[in-house]
């Protein structure tokens, strides 16, 4: 398929995808516009962004040429390393093989999430649960205060973490600092509660 042909897929891809709003709307890795092909396509993105070895993401980047058709990946992810990866998520029905070949050819790498990496376990509800305040803000005075308290106590539990909330929304504020990097909760094991326990993430 010639390139006119392959810029057409995209912009049709696209334009398919944008007229869709899934939940949640907010991000913190994204890099451009969020359009997603699906409901399990946006939780994807969700848990790339709690993924710590991925710097960055978007959403239906280009199309890959695909047998006599183009294809247009969910995603492509940059890691850490500097490594770029298209992904797709795991309710498309593709030949992971020939898209593999193709991205190769491209000198990069192409995978099909597993559904297990998406929906096992609390990360996703976890994660859905926090990016509801991904545009939030907390103000410095409470930051400071939440920041104080680890560093006298180590660790606080979520309960104890909402007192510190005097000029934020405490969920809201609390949400903002896990977001942005600032504390650490376990989002694998449970749903985040009041005993769940809070850290303070040092750079």
């Amino acid at each position: 398929m010639g390139i006119a042909s392959r810029a057409l897929t995209l912009r049709a891809s696209r334009k398919t995808a944008s007229i869709r709003t899934y939940y949640p709307v907010g991000t913190i890795k994204c890099d451009g516009v969020t359009i997603y092909r699906s409901q399990v396509s946006r939780d994807a993105a969700c848990i790339f962004d709690f993924d710590p070895v991925i710097v960055s993401w978007k959403c239906l980047p280009f199309s890959l040429p695909y047998g006599d058709q183009a294809h247009v990946p969910d995603f492509e992810t940059l890691d850490t390393d500097g490594c770029l990866e298209l992904v797709d998520a795991p309710d498309r029905d593709v030949d992971v093989g020939l898209l593999e070949a193709s991205a190769r050819r491209m000198g990069m790498s192409y995978r099909q999430l597993r559904r297990d990496e998406i929906y096992g376990g609390q990360r996703l509800r976890n994660a859905k649960d926090l990016l509801r305040y991904a545009n939030y803000e907390v103000s410095l005075g409470d930051r400071l205060r939440l920041l104080s308290g680890l560093e006298e106590n180590g660790t606080l539990t979520v309960a104890e973490s909402l007192t510190a909330f005097s000029e934020t929304k405490p969920v809201a504020g609390l949400a903002v600092m896990i977001l942005n990097g600032f504390i650490e909760v376990d989002l694998d094991r449970s749903l985040i509660g009041p005993e769940t326990l809070v850290r303070r993430i040092r750079a």
